[in-house]
C-alpha cells in the first residue's frame, strides 16, 4: 500500500470517528435530554436505546479511530447510522418548514453510511492497531 493510500485511509477514519466519538460523549453529558429525544419519536425503552447509542458511538468510534477491528466497527456504525437516520430524520413525514433540514441530515447520514461501507469493504490501510490482522486492510 502506498503512503498516499495509508494517509487517506487514516485521515478518513479520523474524520468519520470525529462524528461518532463526540456524539457519544454528548449523549453521556446530556443523558436525560437524549432519553427524552428518543422517547419523543415514540421509540420504546428510550433509556436502553440511549445507552446502546452511547456504547456503539464510543466503542465502535474509538475502534475505527485507532484501527482495531475496523471492518467490524465500520459495519456496526453503518447499521447504527442507517437505523438512526430512518428513525430520526424522516423528512417525508415532517411539516414542510422542517422537511428540508431533515432531508439534508438524512442525505448527509446516507453519505456517512457509504463511507463506512467503503471502510468495511476496503479496510483502513496499514496504519492500524491490527496491522497484522488480514481483516484490517486489503493486501497490496
Amino acid at each position: 500500500m502506498t503512503t498516499l493510500h495509508n494517509t487517506g485511509a487514516l485521515t478518513g477514519r479520523i474524520l468519520l470517528a470525529a462524528l461518532f466519538i463526540p456524539a457519544g460523549i454528548s449523549k453521556i453529558v446530556g443523558f436525560e435530554g437524549t432519553v427524552g429525544y428518543i422517547a419523543s419519536v415514540g421509540l420504546p425503552l428510550a433509556t436502553v436505546a440511549a445507552i446502546t447509542a452511547i456504547v456503539v458511538e464510543l466503542i465502535a468510534g474509538l475502534a475505527l479511530l485507532v484501527g482495531y477491528r475496523i471492518k467490524l466497527a465500520a459495519v456496526i456504525l453503518a447499521v447504527f447510522t442507517l437505523v438512526a437516520t430512518v428513525l430520526f430524520h424522516n423528512f417525508w413525514a415532517m411539516p414542510a418548514d422542517q422537511a428540508y433540514m431533515q432531508q439534508l441530515m438524512f442525505m448527509k447520514n446516507i453519505a456517512v453510511v457509504g463511507g463506512l461501507l467503503m471502510v468495511a469493504a476496503l479496510g483502513g490501510g496499514t496504519w492500524v492497531l491490527g496491522a497484522n490482522d488480514k481483516s484490517a486492510h486489503v493486501s497490496s
